[in-house]
């Protein structure tokens, strides 16, 4: 069975002030992190801070982007190395902020997700639609092809061991998220084009996460459904009490499935 991973994603939110005031507000349930993994992702500016705290706990810490070279001029750019050394346990790639504002291409995705196994890094590979693909009916077309292109020539047993977001482009920040059985539809399709194009074990090990306006509100729902295996929390992560009632969601709903 695959172990739910619910994943702050802090975006260019929270000062380290601010991180440290999430920090003390968070309760540290060791209970309910040995059945959920939870990992944040701050900003770089609080990425020690926030670290340095969660380092001896089930918290993983996670990074919301990197730069595929160890060291280099690259002004305003994250090596791996550098994460590495603060502690990061994962890394988000492929966000589609990053591939729509910054036109990151499914190339040079690929080539981090490269990089960050290279460095012990595990992915965290964003794939999603628009709104106009969807109402075009290209969801599946645009997910298949952020897929093989993102995981190219990634080793098997280096893809069974990271993690994909779905998150509908329409769907993140907006307030409207996917319903439970939309997100399930497009999950399973996910899973099934892993397994014919990539390999049928990994399609099975991989945990795919809904991501789009998760709230703690629908949280169970989404986790009822049987290929999601989580959600990639933007807003709603922001604050200590929702995002720990969302993992607490995380689980209720597997229990319920």
């Amino acid at each position: 069975m695959r172990k739910p991973i619910i994943i702050a994603n802090w975006k260019m939110y929270k000062t380290v002030e601010e991180g440290r005031k999430f920090i003390a507000e968070f309760p540290l349930d060791k209970e309910l992190f040995s059945e959920v993994e939870v990992a944040i992702c701050p900003t770089f500016t609080a990425l020690q801070t926030v670290g340095e705290v969660f380092r001896n706990t089930d918290v993983k810490l996670g990074a919301q982007n990197l730069y595929p070279v160890d060291e280099g001029a690259f002004t305003g750019e994250i090596s791996p190395v550098m994460l590495k050394e603060l502690g990061c346990s994962y890394v988000i790639l492929g966000h589609s902020e990053r591939r729509h504002i910054l036109n990151e291409t499914d190339s040079f995705i690929n080539r981090k997700v490269k990089c960050a196994f290279k460095h012990e890094l595990l992915p965290i590979l964003c794939i999603g639609e628009t709104l106009e693909e969807r109402q075009k009916g290209k969801t599946e077309e645009v997910c298949i092809h952020q897929i093989i292109e993102g995981l190219e020539d990634i080793d098997t047993k280096d893809l069974a061991r990271m993690v994909l977001a779905y998150e509908p482009v329409w769907a993140i920040g907006s307030g409207i998220n996917a319903s439970a059985d939309e997100a399930e539809e497009t999950i399973a399709l996910i899973r099934d084009v892993i397994g014919e194009n990539l390999d049928k074990e990994v399609a099975e090990k991989m945990r795919i996460q809904y991501g789009g306006s998760v709230k703690p509100g629908n949280i169970k729902e989404f986790m009822k459904k049987e290929n999601i295996d989580g959600a990639l929390v933007g807003g709603a992560s922001l604050k200590a009490d929702s995002f720990y009632e969302i993992i607490k969601g995380a689980r209720g709903g597997k229990e319920e499935e």
